[in-house]
């Protein structure tokens, strides 16, 4: 609901606070003194469009800032994505207007138009002569059924949406696998073509062809190695003059040593550790030399096998790892498209039993429709009676439609309210005069089922008189325990009905000004007066009072 409204700089109002009460708000006062420009104020802040001539004649800007209490409705996720600071339950809405722009704020945050009109269809219905959200929008009427009826087939509808969402993943998932399946005859004969490409050399791993190219050396340079190889063999262990005959002399000689002097035989057993090493290393030396051949047939194939690598890293990505990973990303585009092809059909099939499962379910929910529709009906109907609109007809239309989100029906509210005229949609029959009291009507009906918590009513009494006045004032306070409700009205019988009562005066002095008051005990009783005989005397006095009684 509203708790506060403050205006600085605005139209004729220099500075106001305006705190609302959380039933019945009435808003009087005379002609042409502005009762209206509060109610617009509360409409601007959440507006799109906004005039600079609502800045005050002088003011550099405007400033409307509107304080919500709100307790039904979670805003975490949306202020989360948004950036928007969460204030619990209250939630502070701002527009400032200059010469130059307009900036609106959600509790300090600056954000855009859209966000405010998502926000406007949770807090506010405003209904005057002029305009009228929500209930006059044909969207909404389904809504409005259903929230009616959702304890007799609420699961049912959860369990469509909850199947409709799948159908049109399937739909989805349809179009994706026909449009790999739509794949050329040309385009599968070149992927299975370069796949097979591939598969023919039959890479052994990424690191292949270096080590190939290790292996190639050294056959190329066999000869050389044997040679090299060899020599270093002889050097160690030939027969005369070797490096082992020396060493072996060595060894003796420090083997006496050791005899002598044992301080030494660390040393020699260092060295006899070392001229092991030795003699292992000629001998490795020696098999490695007998290994080498010219074995020129290893040379061809090594050869051969590396062409064939480079040809596959010159066309699929410059290594054979990159090879490796197109070759994966094309058997996938293959499999894609075959399995695509396959899957048409599955999901073709699987479709239509889905569609099959919403028909029938939609077929059910639209049956329960009807039926609440009928019952509806009649109980609008009825309440416009009470509203003093005896003639009218009011009957909730429902038409089939394809497939949707909420089902097979489209709803609309149908009225006329002359007896000579047909039913119409609801926005195209009402006219000024009786739009607010059949606003008033469906509010009152749909109460309980609406979460919409502050309902605007601006000069509903507009062609009405007597009895319907009564009624309305009466639907008005039943209204207000459910909802807040704020008024602008020029009738005594709905004023005195006010839990909180707003004056609104027009001063004209060195400047014209509006201010407003907060009327009680003998303001309130002359207020109720004056509207009731144009006069305060001491006859529309009383009759206030009995209105208060």
């Amino acid at each position: 609901m509203i708790k506060q409204l403050k205006l600085k700089n605005y139209i004729l109002i220099d500075e106001l606070c305006a705190n609302f009460d959380s039933r019945l708000n009435i808003i009087t006062g005379e002609t042409g003194a502005g009762k209206s420009i509060l109610l617009n104020a509360i409409d601007l802040v959440f507006s799109s469009r906004v005039s600079k001539d609502v800045i005050k004649t002088g003011c550099d800007k405007a400033i409307i800032e509107l304080s919500i209490e709100n307790t039904k409705h979670d805003l975490t996720e949306l202020f989360n994505e948004n950036g928007i600071d969460n204030l619990g339950t209250e939630v502070i809405i701002s527009k400032e207007i200059t010469q130059n722009s307009v900036r609106s704020r959600i509790n300090g945050t600056l954000v855009n138009q859209e966000l405010l009109k998502n926000l406007r269809t949770l807090f506010v219905d405003i209904h005057s002569q002029h305009q009228t959200y929500t209930f006059l929008q044909p969207q909404y009427h389904i809504n409005l059924l259903d929230s009616y009826a959702k304890d007799v087939y609420g699961n049912l509808l959860n369990e469509y949406k909850s199947i409709y969402k799948n159908y049109q993943k399937l739909i989805l998932d349809l179009e994706t696998a026909k449009s790999s399946a739509n794949a050329t005859e040309s385009q599968i004969d070149f992927l299975k073509f370069q796949i097979n490409e591939i598969e023919e050399v039959n890479i052994q791993s990424p690191t292949e062809d270096e080590e190939l190219t290790k292996e190639l050396e050294v056959l190329e340079n066999a000869e050389k190695l044997k040679e090299l190889t060899g020599g270093a063999y002889w050097a160690i262990n030939g027969d005369d003059g070797s490096i082992l005959e020396a060493l072996s002399k060595i060894k003796f000689d420090l083997s006496k040593a050791a005899d002598i002097d044992q301080k030494i035989e660390d040393l020699n057993s260092q060295f006899i550790d070392t001229l092991e090493n030795l003699r292992d290393l000629s001998s490795s030396l020696r098999n490695y030399s007998q290994s080498l051949d010219n074995d020129t047939q290893r040379l061809n194939e090594i050869q051969e096998r590396i062409f064939n690598l480079d040809k596959l890293k010159r066309k699929y990505g410059g290594s054979l790892e990159a090879v490796l990973v197109t070759y994966e990303q094309l058997s996938n585009e293959l499999s894609s498209i075959e399995f695509s092809t396959q899957n048409v059909e599955r999901i073709e099939k699987d479709i239509k039993t889905t569609k099959e499962k919403l028909q029938t379910l939609g077929t059910e929910i639209s049956e329960n429709r009807k039926n609440y529709a009928q019952v509806l009906s009649v109980l609008i109907q009825d309440k416009l009676a009470v509203l003093e609109l005896p003639k009218a007809r009011f009957e909730i239309k429902i038409t089939s439609k394809e497939i949707s989100p909420d089902g097979i029906d489209n709803v609309e509210f149908m009225i006329s309210t002359n007896i000579s005229e047909d039913l119409k949609p609801l926005a195209k029959v009402a006219s000024g005069g009786e739009i607010s009291r059949v606003m008033l009507a469906i509010k009152s009906i749909f109460a309980q089922n609406d979460d919409i918590d502050t309902v605007i009513f601006d000069e509903i009494d507009t062609g009405i008189s007597g009895k319907a006045t009564q009624s309305v004032a009466d639907e008005m306070v039943n209204l207000s325990q459910s909802h807040q409700i704020i008024v602008i009205t020029h009738q005594a019988i709905i004023a005195s009905k006010a839990d909180k009562h707003f004056y609104v005066r027009k001063s004209q002095e060195d400047t014209t000004k509006v201010e407003v008051y907060v009327l009680t005990g003998d303001n309130k009783v002359k207020a109720l007066a004056e509207l009731a005989g144009g006069t305060i005397n001491e006859q529309s006095i009383e009759f206030a009072k009995s209105l208060l009684s």
